[in-house]
């Protein structure tokens, strides 16, 4: 019997981290990695050597090695979701996707919530929605809203949050404020497994 948590009836997933991922990526077409900020490099789609290197090494590799993982958020949320939809066209049936919000890590190690990677997730179901790419899980659909009712108001969010103001307080101001951009990047960063298009 499949694993309800799986997400298995679903063409789009959501959920949160490597474990997450593990939970709902066996055997999705791809993963799309959303990792909005960090304290070490931000997230810029359309640099997307300088995003591999900011995510330092495959953050799915020991835990779904044949997956393949792209790189999504505001930023290039539309265009993700286009790679989406021709990549969908190529294979001829349902392309499935899991989308990760790659949230926190707090000094012991646990995992954290972020509101910047469940906004940004939400865009990316959101865009997946507006292709037609709409076979949502629950999970997925709750991402979406979030980031539909809240879309004015995200880059206020995001900088406010905690993530945000960490990196404010480093004076990274300008890096918060690029990644809440909203669809300026055409660029769909292949973190493994697939061809850029």
């Amino acid at each position: 019997m499949e694993d309800p948590h799986s997400q298995y009836r679903y063409q789009v997933r959501f959920e949160w981290g490597a474990v997450g991922a593990a939970t709902v990526g066996i055997g999705v077409d791809v993963i799309v990695w959303v990792d909005v900020l960090d304290t070490e490099a931000t997230f810029v789609p359309d640099a997307a050597d300088s995003h591999v290197q900011a995510i330092a090494t495959d953050p799915l590799r020991d835990i779904l090695p044949q997956a393949a993982v792209v790189a999504g958020g505001f930023r290039n949320r539309t265009a993700v979701a286009q790679w989406v939809l021709d990549q969908q066209a190529v294979k001829g049936d349902r392309f499935t996707v899991a989308v990760i919000a790659a949230g926190g890590v707090r000094a012991d190690g646990t995992s954290r919530f972020t509101v910047e990677d469940m906004l940004a997730a939400g865009a990316v179901v959101d865009a997946l929605a507006g292709v037609g790419i709409d076979y949502c899980s629950p999970e997925a659909a709750a991402a979406c809203a979030a980031f539909t009712t809240l879309t004015r108001a995200s880059a206020h969010l995001v900088s406010a949050s905690g993530s945000g103001q960490q990196l404010i307080d480093l004076g990274r101001r300008s890096d918060v404020d690029d990644a809440c951009e909203v669809d300026v990047s055409q660029s769909v960063p292949v973190l493994r497994g697939t061809e850029q298009s």
